[in-house]
């Protein structure tokens, strides 16, 4: 595809020869046991699941631990690996993981990771809202909260139509009055959250 034939942008299901059901879980590399658990578990608040042997590998462990909807992520871990300062960056490596919150909890969870030592930026993104901090190896964790009350199952329709009214509208990325449109437009109520001001962190 070039920008002068770009790939449509719809919540309809592609022509393909089979489609996804969902997303069962994502895998990572981790470091050792009690650094991934610091984290994911008792900073992030994940209950670990599942934990067993990697069936590929016996020598490390695979931790599974429930995002909060059911979902899991999985992280493979060993005693022998120390936490990392930092991600390669490079064509195929995952750039962040993204976790939802709940907007009413925005202010307790600033005030958790600032108590943990955790950094972190908030920034508006038009559509959500979210805050970025690192794991214990320096993977970028984004939690993000739904500016407005979607309907489960109709998100995707939801942004679809944001996406066209945005084009329609000529700018650069989907902003409130898209989200609210696309709402309108579906027949659903336009509830927004009570969530902090922030920059949109463009071009950061």
């Amino acid at each position: 595809m070039t920008d002068e034939n770009p790939a449509p942008v719809t919540s309809e299901l592609p022509d393909a020869p089979f489609h996804t059901s969902g997303t069962d879980h994502i895998t990572v590399w981790g470091s050792n046991e009690a650094d991934t658990l610091a984290f994911y578990r008792d900073l992030l608040g994940m209950p670990l699941v599942l934990r067993q042997p990697n069936l590929d590998d016996p020598s490390q462990t695979h931790l599974f631990f429930d995002t909060g909807d059911g979902r899991i992520l999985t992280v493979f871990v060993s005693d022998e690996r120390a936490s990392a300062r930092g991600q390669r960056v490079n064509t195929g490596a995952v750039h962040h993981l993204c976790f939802s919150v709940e907007p009413d909890e925005y202010e307790e969870i600033m005030a958790a990771l600032e108590e943990a030592g955790k950094g972190y930026n908030v920034f508006d993104r038009g559509i959500f809202h979210s805050i970025y901090t690192q794991d214990n190896n320096g993977l970028v964790i984004e939690l993000s909260a739904d500016k407005y009350e979607i309907p489960d199952g109709r998100k995707g329709e939801v942004l679809a139509t944001a996406q066209r009214l945005r084009e329609e509208d000529g700018a650069d990325f989907a902003q409130d009055r898209h989200m609210e449109g696309a709402l309108e437009e579906l027949g659903l109520p336009v509830n927004k959250h009570d969530l902090p001001d922030a920059d949109a962190g463009v071009g950061v």
